[in-house]
């Protein structure tokens, strides 16, 4: 008889965050986080996470270092930005409603090093700041991969003051397969899958008019379809 999944990907984790950020108050989502990224490392080395440690969401310590991490949402609707108003009235109720829905299983989540370095911003705080990323998971990916080649990308700055959380993955293809995130990636992991038109950081971040607004919409959720099924699949 089959197990049922201690992981379930269709499992909205603002049902259990008391009407906070799930990111921060969610039980659920801080579980399956540990389950699913507590696994080896390239190296090999087991890469354990506890939820014991104080004032950490979760925490590893071992020969490859010290990390806390913390949850983020990387699927964004721009529901509630004032600039994005305009498009969004002009978006079906019931669709923007399973944008929201499907952001919201941890399909749409990522960790992210939780621990500010002399001060300045984590990563999450600086992709939402940042003009050419605004939050966008797939510019921030894109970041990442330049990162590793040790190119300049807008995230330069904050991406080396982790360089020691990017290098428990050795190299793109690794942290793209460590987190699963092989359906953001061209097969070779030459480059990143955008949502929409990008050209080397001088488009903009922003869905500019309602067909790149949909087009955006339409290729996060069949990113974040395609990434639960291969977290269900991790636990087969």
């Amino acid at each position: 008889m089959n197990q049922p999944s201690p992981i379930d990907t269709d499992f909205d984790v603002r049902s259990d965050a008391g009407g906070r950020d799930p990111d921060q108050h969610s039980p659920t989502l801080r579980r399956y986080h540990q389950l699913l990224w507590s696994k080896p490392l390239p190296s090999g080395a087991l890469f354990t996470l506890d939820m014991s440690t104080a004032g950490s969401y979760l925490h590893h310590s071992s020969g490859v270092g010290e990390f806390f991490l913390a949850s983020d949402t990387i699927i964004h609707t721009f529901a509630s930005w004032m600039r994005m108003a305009d498009i969004i009235a002009q978006v079906d109720e019931e669709d923007r409603a399973a944008f929201h829905t499907i952001g919201r299983t941890i399909g749409g989540t990522i960790l992210f090093p939780g621990n500010r370095v002399e001060g300045k911003r984590t990563i999450n705080g600086a992709r939402g700041m940042h003009p050419l990323i605004r939050d966008r998971f797939d510019l921030t990916l894109e970041c990442i991969r330049l990162h590793y080649q040790g190119e300049h990308n807008p995230l330069d700055e904050t991406l080396s003051r982790y360089g020691d959380f990017f290098g428990l993955f050795r190299d793109f293809r690794g942290y793209a397969e460590f987190f699963l995130l092989q359906d953001l990636v061209r097969p070779d992991n030459s480059a990143v899958e955008f949502f929409t038109p990008f050209d080397s950081f001088t488009t903009p971040a922003l869905p500019g008019n309602l067909k790149a607004y949909e087009q955006y919409r339409s290729k996060s959720m069949a990113f974040v379809r395609a990434r639960n099924t291969r977290i269900s699949e991790t636990l087969l």
